[in-house]
């Protein structure tokens, strides 16, 4: 239950709740023109204020987003399970972010006896597990959206619907939050969202599938199929030679003498060409060697008719023999350099069988393991394979869903219909229960002659949970139609541990009702509240309050202090005037 809600502002209007019903006023001054309302008094600034506190992310269209407040802090204080005293939420406009708790309620679950700053979501999840008793996974019910439900904002249109909570939510989403409260089986119901999550993916791929670009972007099915196999094949044989890899410590300096080694045989052959050439002409040289022929000369002379003197042929036979000496010379300089040069080719030969060897070795070695930078590179290879892999099927899925057809999806929706129907057969008693519940309320404002009751049943877009009461349909009916629904599930959610012990609604809740039904139904909920421990608080204008304090003497009991009014200056909640 609420306690107190206060704020940082000494001339914000303190306010102070009991169990049971409140009821907060806001009085028509008597300076106030016939015409003037009481909109500025702070009546709907409470709500927003609660939301606030209580972890509300957005202040679209709400008074809090008004410069005037920007500096102030809001304070409630409420009961919480496992507290023995109260627990203390405040929260600043200027940072939103953080909230302050005494004690710190979120700190593994378990109560800290000291203050805490925690972040907004934190707190919720706390109101979540704590006051509306969330299971470990509660997927598809949301704690604020459960708070929007038991503190309708008129500035979001909360009153305009009985289950939704405002214009814009789907009514899957609304349904699986209301079932849960009532005690329905919410996961069912909570599998409608996920449909309704395909079905507005499946329409916005095919309105985007018309844009040219979109199929280069993603492609089709039967392309992306063959892709994708082949990107898996990729990615296999990458991890394949990952594993088989062995890094060998000393794999540069081995790669360095096989390359050496490599350049040495090269260089031989090299060499060995040189001298094959060089031992080609050696041979050949050796081959045209022979001792110039001197006998012409004594026939040339003979018929010339000279004869030469014995001096001369002495001479020519000196000549003769130094010719023959060179000749000898030269024959065994030749036959050294053939020789030389073919042992040279030995040689060679010799030393590249043995660099061969070697290089055999280091290449098998080489070939068996590899570099710390090669393993880095293989590895980057397989990320890169990976990561285009993860692409392909990202596009290969959104494909199929762009090709998913309308009858398949129309199955999905039949297979849920047909789940939720069954349990909603075997939830018959609950049901019942629940129809119960609403039709005394209901009965209690307009007698037993009208019929009330809830149609909760499946459909094929979501589960339907729809209050009526019977009659002309008319602004009060629709009102009070909201206001018996909300009490039905305040009650049965409380028993059953599902939510908290407060329900607040705002004056323009009562709009359009007739005076009667207000007092009757500001009879019923102090009645409900005194049977099931349970807070109610309802801001109401004086005027309306004059109309209705005859049908409810016990009225002016529970109206809070301090009053509100539409003074100018200072009349109001926050206890000053700002556009």
């Amino acid at each position: 239950m609420f306690r107190q809600v206060r704020s940082s502002d000494e001339r914000f209007k303190t306010l102070t709740f009991k169990p049971g019903r409140n009821i907060l006023i806001a009085d028509k001054t008597p300076q106030s023109s016939a015409t003037a309302s009481r909109n500025g008094a702070g009546k709907s600034s409470l709500i927003e204020i609660l939301h606030f506190v209580l972890g509300m992310r957005r202040l679209t269209n709400s008074v809090l987003q008004n410069a005037a407040l920007k500096a102030d802090t809001f304070s409630l204080q409420l009961d919480w399970p496992k507290v023995p005293d109260v627990l203390s939420v405040s929260r600043s406009l200027n940072k939103r972010s953080r909230i302050n708790l005494d004690p710190d309620i979120t700190e593994n679950g378990t109560l800290v006896p000291v203050a805490g700053s925690v972040t907004v979501p934190k707190w919720t999840a706390a109101i979540g597990q704590s006051l509306f008793g969330f299971p470990d996974e509660h997927v598809g019910i949301n704690a604020r959206s459960l708070l929007s439900l038991y503190i309708r904002r008129v500035s979001q249109h909360g009153m305009d619907d009985p289950v939704k909570t405002f214009p814009n939510q789907s009514m899957a989403d609304a349904t699986t939050n209301v079932a849960y409260l009532l005690g329905l089986d919410w996961h069912l119901a909570a599998g409608y969202q996920e449909l309704a999550s395909r079905e507005s993916l499946r329409q916005k791929l095919k309105k985007a599938a018309k844009d040219p670009v979109f199929g280069l972007v993603v492609g089709t099915v039967s392309e992306l199929r063959g892709q994708v196999a082949a990107a898996t094949v990729r990615v296999r044989e990458l991890e394949e030679q990952v594993a088989a890899f062995r890094v060998v410590p000393e794999y540069e300096a081995l790669q360095a003498r096989a390359d050496e080694i490599d350049a040495q045989i090269r260089r031989t052959r090299a060499e060995d060409a040189a001298d094959r050439r060089n031992l080609q002409d050696l041979n050949d040289a050796l081959r045209d060697e022979h001792e110039p022929a001197a006998d012409y000369l004594r026939r040339v002379y003979q018929e010339l008719g000279v004869e030469l003197p014995e001096a001369v042929l002495q001479q020519y036979d000196d000549v003769q023999s130094f010719h023959q000496s060179v000749l000898a010379n030269r024959r065994s300089y030749l036959e050294e350099e053939i020789s030389a040069t073919s042992d040279r080719l030995d040689a060679r030969q010799a030393d590249r069988e043995h660099l061969g060897e070697e290089q055999a070795t280091l290449l098998r070695r080489l070939r068996d393991g590899g570099a710390l930078d090669a393993f880095t590179a293989l590895q980057e290879q397989l990320s890169l394979a990976h990561s285009r892999l993860q692409t392909l099927t990202t596009r290969f899925e959104t494909a199929k869903q762009l090709e998913a057809t309308q009858a398949e999806i129309k199955f999905e929706r039949s297979r849920i219909q047909q789940e939720v129907n069954r349990d909603l057969v075997e939830r018959e008693q609950r049901i019942a229960e629940i129809n119960i519940l609403f039709q005394r309320f209901a009965t209690s404002l307009y007698g037993p002659g009208r019929d009330a009751y809830i149609d909760i049943s499946a459909l094929d877009s979501s589960l339907r949970i729809s209050p009526h009461i019977g009659g002309k349909n008319s602004q009060g009916i629709s009102k009070m139609i909201t206001f018996c629904f909300d009490l039905t599930y305040a009650v049965l959610a409380h028993r059953n541990g599902r939510g908290p012990d407060f329900l607040v609604h705002d004056s323009h809740l009562l709009d359009g009702v007739d005076e009667r039904q207000i007092a009757e139904a500001l009879k019923l909920a102090s009645i409900v509240c005194a049977e099931e421990g349970l807070q109610y608080l309802v801001t109401l204008n004086s005027d309306d309050l004059a109309k209705i304090e005859h049908y409810d003497a016990s009225l002016s009991q529970d109206i809070i202090e301090p009053r509100l009014t539409d003074a100018f200056s200072d009349g109001g909640l926050f206890g000053f005037h700002f556009e």
